[in-house]
């Protein structure tokens, strides 16, 4: 009898089951409908509803963990008072003053800038290109040598290896004789390479102040997307010199076997920065510090020195990422692409563009503007290299001349220039991922010396690169075209 009970209650329980599923799945598609495409770009939108549909319990589990972009409501608080402290303190500090040299729409890109979020236009200043991947260690290692007051260091990647054992000494250095060392490194990005875990234990063993940006501990901090990052890579001394750029401090094969059995090798492009602008690069470090330990640095933020030559360049730092409103790095780019009238060269590792910026690449090509797109032959993520192949053909259609640097190399660096004036550099892809989840830094330099010294380290691109041509693109085999094209569709789900 208790048997036949049991069956009885199995068998409607299978029956039951199937159904409530499907009324779950019914309800959670409408629901989608309703709140996935609320403030979020059309693309991203059918690309979430695409896997909701599809899989309606998995991708609404996913969507839970990454279909916001937003940090919890305690840090963008603080993010927002530092956007209003960085509005506030550098206000009157414009050592720039228009005039007949500047491009006619020029102005109205540094006053765009400036509403949404960045620092001044100053000028006075020097901006060196470290092209050299050795090189540019050894100058941040020397400028640490000579420092006398503080060395800040922020890193997305911090990995003392055999490559950077000379600039983690120099900081050891720098604090053993009296010198305020700090450091700061993206957590997940840095923990999970090969030496990261080890480097935090010589940083805990030599008494070094350090934190990690943007931890992730699930069960001890605030509920956020997981893919958050802080992308930017910042070195200032004393306030008086800062690099940029997009360079990690680790070995350029990032000391992963995968790299290394293939030969692969990160180029890259850092600049040095002396002049008021540095004061610009130290707010950065000082507003990422105050994110991550509550300590604001106000004692650390009046160090200004004026460059005395007759050549200098205005410079203007465009910070971006989750903590602010508008994408800046995104605005400006586009900006930038509408504005350019005769060449546009464009360097960019991860180039996955959202229709916005397509239309103001494509747009510029046809109506007559040389355009020119510097990208990887190889690449190490993937997806991310397949969703970029996805626009090639649309670029190529529309006039825009791309060139693949021929592996082993990763050409790493992140930068274009318009026209002969202006420049723009610094950490921040041309991705949807550098648009929406990463925190990022960028450069803009007007200034026709420093173009002409970032032209030529175009040219020595040119040197190693192969141009693709549309009709052997579109030969290419239907396998890769597949894999492209699904790429392009989850690089859209941010």
């Amino acid at each position: 009898m208790k048997e036949g009970l049991a069956r009885l209650s199995r068998h409607k329980l299978f029956k039951v089951v199937p159904i409530v599923v499907l009324i779950a799945e019914i309800v959670i598609r409408i629901g989608a409908v309703i709140v996935v495409p609320r403030n979020r770009r059309p693309t991203a939108a059918m690309a979430w509803l695409m896997a909701i549909f599809v899989a309606p319990i998995p991708g609404t589990l996913f969507f839970s963990l990454f279909g916001t972009t937003k940090l919890p409501k305690a840090r963008r608080d603080k993010q927002q008072e530092i956007n209003n402290f960085i509005l506030e303190t550098t206000e009157g500090l414009d050592l720039v003053s228009k005039n007949e040299t500047w491009p006619e729409w020029f102005s109205s890109v540094v006053e765009l800038n400036r509403t949404l979020g960045a620092m001044p236009l100053v000028g006075g200043n020097d901006v060196k290109l470290l092209p050299d991947y050795t090189e540019s260690i050894a100058a941040m290692t020397a400028a640490v040598e000579a420092a006398e007051k503080y060395v800040h260091v922020e890193f997305y990647i911090l990995s003392r290896d055999a490559t950077t054992v000379p600039f983690f000494d120099a900081l050891l250095a720098a604090q053993k004789r009296g010198v305020t060392v700090r450091v700061l490194y993206d957590h997940i990005s840095t923990i999970r390479s090969p030496r990261g875990r080890a480097t935090r234990r010589w940083l805990r063993a030599n008494d070094i102040d350090f934190w990690e940006m943007l931890p992730f501990y699930p069960f001890r901090s605030s509920c956020r997307r997981p893919d958050l990052r802080n992308h930017r890579k910042v070195l200032v001394i004393d306030g008086l010199v800062g690099f940029m750029g997009s360079q990690n401090m680790v070995d350029p094969s990032y000391n992963k076997r995968s790299n290394i059995r293939q030969g692969l090798r990160w180029k890259d492009l850092m600049v040095k920065i002396e002049g008021p602008t540095v004061a610009g690069v130290n707010a950065i470090f000082i507003t990422d510090w105050y994110s991550e330990t509550d300590e604001l640095l106000t004692r650390e933020t009046e160090s200004i020195r004026v460059v005395e030559s007759s050549d200098t360049l205005d410079c203007q730092i465009v910070p971006s990422g989750p903590g602010f409103e508008g994408e800046n790095n995104l605005r400006l780019f586009n900006a930038l692409l509408y504005a350019a009238q005769q060449r546009l060269v464009i360097v960019s590792p991860y180039f996955v563009p959202d229709d916005s910026m397509l239309y103001a690449i494509t747009t510029a090509a046809e109506r007559g503007v040389e355009v020119h797109l510097f990208a990887c032959e190889v690449a190490d993520q993937a997806v991310v290299y397949h969703a970029q192949r996805s626009y090639y053909e649309a670029l190529l259609r529309a006039g825009v001349r791309i060139f693949l640097y021929e592996k082993p190399v990763v050409l790493h660096a992140k930068h274009f220039t318009i026209d002969d004036e202006v420049a723009v550099i610094g950490s921040s892809n041309m991705d949807m991922r550098s648009f929406s989840l990463n925190f990022e830094v960028s450069l803009l330099v007007r200034g026709r010396r420093f173009v002409d010294a970032l032209r030529e380290v175009e040219e020595d691109y040119l040197l190693h690169s192969r141009e693709l041509l549309l009709e052997d693109w579109l030969q290419r085999p239907v396998r890769s075209q597949l894999l492209d094209n699904v790429s392009r569709l989850t690089a859209a789900v941010q």
